[in-house]
């Protein structure tokens, strides 16, 4: 038996393959204890823990550590002269108008912050030694004074020449064993000095918890019997196991999301779509992906409450705009959608649970999108009174009915997804109108209809049991690992130094998941990222083994040029010199035997109509299960498919049409 189990906001979603039968679960999310809802989802599931050969896992935690800023008691060494690099960061200013804007807050603070007597250049040679006296008689003392449960060190320079961070690890953990020590030249390898440094704080912070957490949740698993591989999903899009995950806990910051887009671009892989939008709405928040070639971009930077992180990530925007996101008034009087959320506890006004505050999911409530006896296929009671009751207000104070403010907040949520999709597409240089879109979460299929008029794009499809489509993306992700470092090299050293660099990286990563456990051929991808000579930022040059075999300084010109062109509209003006700032090599060892998702046994269609708030006006609606589609037999709209885990919303002028795969496509007419 193989299973996925993915905490989310609102939600805890479990898919089970056993045997050919697949089993979907879904229970509240117990956010002060995340693990709680996670066996919770097992036992409501009734599995046999004996029976579980592979279970991965995929959880908030590292990311609420960060946001509730519950991670470890940390100190931060560093070389003399650098004690403010978290506070002086950057000078961006993300608030460009507000007078009292203040930088992110580091995870750490000023009088927790360690200088240490040492200095490397920017080439690797040192041009002051580490003091070891000054280390020995001062730098220990106040570590152990501190009571500190974990250590970050980051010297300046340390990705190019990392001896003497490894010589001030070494005398800390000698001298205080009990405590984790992180240190740069382990957690990011590339240059920019406040992201590594940023980055390594971080990693720390959050390690404790992720231990804490994991050994806590694998002991419960063992105590009834589990005695499988248990594996937990990272950020940029592959899983570790958990043994190697107490060691990369940065790596598991956006989990779910990135479990979400894996699992949903595999599974329309199936349908041949490998162009895609994906695009989860959930309880708390939307995620936004593009794929291309059935690939999900990546991302060399990252950030969580304004804090960088520099780690391979999918690249995934997010914004507050999920089932359970607040509507409000704003002090200019506009109204706004999140990002504050219901969450799971209280959750949106209709679920019952002592909400007041209005809800997009109480808003579809009131417009006829969603009907209480068909909500999570009939498991959960909502109560559409309450949903009328918290919109009320909003509604007196615009001078509107009920349903239309319910369907202004719809409007404006829908708004706020497009921007977002926007982000990953048009501002990346790539045309929405060229992708289908594929919407899953709780709320996607609900919305993705009205978005892609918005877009302009004229091809959806929803997954089979789209609400559980993270759960199923962590048995449909392979193992993953990136290794990257910055070794600064004009292009003509690309074909020669460049390519040994490459292979240092797969030799290192051989290495590595041959230390985990895995024996068989792994597979490479290898990105440089290059820039014009003086220029901020990199652009990434995806490229292959049969490129690395053949490389010439012109085929990387090439590529880059072509890269470039894609992001910025313009090549390489005369004159101009390119160079390679850093090195990227994935490994992985694909999953193999992926189980697809299905939806439930087809059911004979118990269609029913009923009215439907749509641009100002009620309208008559055709309601039928979404299992009731027959493969080959399109519907037209307007129309409402309910489901398990979501719901479908069919508008007028579109099809649909249930495929060989179990997706529904769906197609502007």
């Amino acid at each position: 038996m193989r299973v996925g189990v993915e905490v989310g906001g609102t939600f805890t979603d479990l898919v089970a393959f056993d045997g050919g039968k697949v089993i979907v679960t879904k229970v509240p999310s117990t956010p002060r204890s995340p693990d709680i809802g996670a066996y919770n989802a097992l036992e409501a599931a009734g599995l046999d823990f004996g029976r579980i050969e592979d279970l991965g896992h995929g959880s908030t935690v590292a990311t609420n550590a960060v946001l509730e800023r519950k991670g470890a008691r940390l100190a931060f060494v560093v070389t003399a002269g650098f004690r403010d690099l978290l506070l002086l960061q950057r000078h961006d200013r993300r608030q460009i108008y507000d007078l009292h804007y203040r930088k992110p807050e580091p995870v750490v603070a000023r009088r927790d912050t360690f200088e240490l007597k040492e200095r490397v250049l920017a080439d690797g040679s040192v041009l002051e030694g580490l003091d070891e006296a000054d280390l020995r008689e001062r730098v220990l003392p106040a570590l152990r004074k501190g009571g500190y449960e974990a250590i970050a060190i980051c010297l300046l320079n340390a990705y190019v020449n990392p001896e003497h961070e490894r010589r001030v690890a070494q005398a800390i953990e000698r001298e205080l064993p009990e405590v984790l020590v992180t240190c740069s030249h382990d957690v990011s390898r590339v240059f920019r000095e406040y992201e590594r440094a940023s980055t390594t704080t971080l990693s720390a912070f959050v390690q404790p918890v992720i231990d804490r957490y994991l050994g806590a949740f694998e002991r419960r698993l063992q105590e009834q019997g589990f005695a499988g591989r248990f594996s937990v999903m990272q950020s940029n899009g592959g899983r570790l196991p958990a043994s190697a995950m107490r060691k990369s806990a940065i790596t598991a910051l956006f989990s779910g999301p990135a479990a979400g887009v894996v699992g949903a671009v595999r599974q329309a892989a199936r349908s041949d779509f490998h162009d895609l939008i994906t695009f989860d709405m959930g309880g708390t928040s939307t995620d936004v992906c593009l794929a291309q070639d059935g690939q999900a971009t990546l991302a060399n930077e990252t950030e969580v409450d304004g804090l960088p992180i520099q780690t391979p990530v999918l690249d995934i925007v997010t914004v507050g705009g999920g089932g359970g996101s607040i509507v409000w008034i704003d002090d200019g009087g506009m109204l706004r959608v999140g990002p504050q959320s219901a969450g799971a506890d209280p959750g949106p006004a209709c679920y019952k649970r002592g909400g007041l505050q209005p809800t997009i999911t109480d808003a579809q409530v009131i417009v006829g999108a969603v009907r209480p006896e068909a909500f999570l296929g009939g498991r959960m009671e909502i109560d559409p009174d309450l949903a009328r009751r918290a919109f009320t207000p909003l509604a007196q104070h615009f001078g509107l009915t009920v349903e239309a403010m319910a369907e202004s907040a719809v409007k404006l949520v829908n708004h706020n997804i497009v921007r977002a999709i926007q982000l990953v597409s048009t501002e990346r240089g790539r045309d929405p109108r060229d992708y289908a879109l594929l919407p899953f979460g709780g709320g996607g299929p609900l919305h993705a209809a009205k978005i892609a008029e918005e877009l302009g794009v004229e091809t959806i499809v929803v997954p089979p049991n789209p609400g559980v489509i993270s759960a199923y993306g962590l048995l449909a992700s392979d193992f993953t690992k990136f290794a990257t470092i910055t070794s600064q090299m004009p292009i003509e050293d690309g074909p020669t130094t460049g390519v040994e660099v490459f292979r240092r990286l797969q030799d290192e990563l051989r290495g590595e998941f041959a230390g985990m456990g895995f024996t068989g051929d792994l597979v490479f991808t290898f990105t440089a990222e290059m820039r014009f000579v003086g220029q901020a930022f990199e652009i990434p040059v995806d490229l292959t083994e049969a490129d690395l075999e053949g490389l010439s300084a012109e085929k990387l010109l090439r590529a880059f040029e072509e890269a470039h062109y894609r992001v910025f509209f313009h090549g390489i003006g005369a004159g101009q010199k390119v160079e390679i700032v850093s090195f990227r090599v994935g490994a992985s060892v694909p999953i193999s035997d992926l189980q697809p998702l299905t939806n439930p046994t087809a059911e004979e269609s118990q269609e029913s109509v009923h009215p439907l708030f749509e641009e100002g006006r009620w309208i008559d609606c055709r309601h039928l299960s979404a299992t009731a589609l027959k493969v080959g037999e399109p519907i037209s709209g307007p129309a409402i498919l309910a489901g398990a885990t979501a719901t479908t919303y069919l508008p007028g002028g579109w099809s649909a049409e249930r495929d060989g795969a179990d997706n529904i496509v769906m197609r502007k007419v």
